[in-house]
């Protein structure tokens, strides 16, 4: 065991503050990267269900046609010239010119500064997200050591602090939320709850179980009134899971913070020129936000502030 005294250097505000910023520099990887991975695996299954003939025969009663065994033979080969990607492979290039990016110039935050947010060989512009996400983290690993004190429980919090950061970049880019995250995040609540390290395991249960249900039941009556669907599966995921980490108690605060930065956001587009007409928001990213203001606030706080 850690002396209290370790514990309260190491997980300081200060310390997890930096180690936030590594963190963050991780998550951008994760942001960009495993979409596509996904992406890449959906046609790799697609390119598999088109060359099944015997599949074909069974669903329309007849032989497949000809061309479809040469479009599934063209989906395997691209896919296998494009190489492979993991979160660690290729090594991180300009996506403009190809340049290898150099371990100096993927520090977090300061290589930015230090490039002048462009490509040391190109030129070519890269995105302020890349620091944000970085400073973002920063803070919220800060604001949960502060919050949670020098535990080693704290890094668990941070470890949800930092799936629900690379959850809302990748709705808000995608419109997906990878279940290779929200799965991960939803058991490794009911564990930690059966491990007593955050809430009773019934309550964390329970909270799985109504986050869950309750915006399925949302989903299903707005579907049956409208014929449109309100949401995607992937919301019902990500709130059983923040209800697996904070209870079911936790769930009306969640929803109620999530539609209040929703309008905030939404209003903010509106008036920058940021939502045109007809366009889709998701909604995970602030599933996401009211997770973070209820587990940094308290769920007690948060029912003041809204009167409870």
């Amino acid at each position: 065991m850690f002396a209290p005294e370790m514990l309260a250097v190491w997980l300081s505000p200060v310390v997890m503050a930096l180690f936030g910023l590594c963190v963050g520099s991780f998550l951008n990887v994760v942001i960009h990267r495993l979409p596509r991975m996904m992406e890449r695996q959906w046609w790799a299954d697609a390119g598999l269900q088109i060359g099944d003939a015997d599949s074909w025969q069974r669903t329309f009663g007849k032989a497949a046609p000809k061309p479809l065994a040469a479009t599934a033979t063209q989906v395997q080969a691209e896919l296998e010239a494009l190489g492979p990607m993991t979160l660690s492979k290729p090594a991180s290039t300009c996506p403009s010119c190809g340049h290898r990016i150099r371990w100096y110039e993927n520090v977090p935050v300061l290589s930015w500064l230090w490039l002048r947010g462009r490509c040391s060989a190109c030129k070519t512009r890269i995105s302020a997200r890349y620091p944000f996400i970085e400073l973002l983290t920063s803070g919220l690993f800060a604001a949960a050591a502060w919050r949670f004190g020098p535990e080693p429980v704290t890094l668990a919090w941070c470890g949800v602090l930092a799936v629900l950061v690379a959850l809302t970049a990748i709705d808000w880019d995608t419109t997906l939320l990878p279940d290779s995250l929200t799965l991960p995040l939803l058991w490794a609540g009911l564990v930690a709850a059966c491990l007593g390290w955050t809430l009773p395991l019934s309550t964390a249960l329970w909270g799985a179980v109504v986050g869950y249900l309750s915006l399925w039941s949302v989903y299903w009556f707005f579907k049956l009134a409208t014929g449109k669907e309100g949401m995607g599966y992937g919301d019902f995921k990500l709130l059983a899971a923040l209800g697996a980490w904070l209870g079911w108690q936790a769930i009306l605060p969640i929803v109620l913070m999530s539609s209040v930065l929703g309008a905030i956001v939404g209003i903010g587009l509106k008036l920058t020129g940021g939502l045109r007409q007809g366009r889709y928001v998701p909604f995970g990213p602030f599933l996401a936000g009211g997770g973070v203001v209820v587990m940094l606030a308290g769920t007690a706080r948060v029912l003041g502030w809204i009167g409870q």
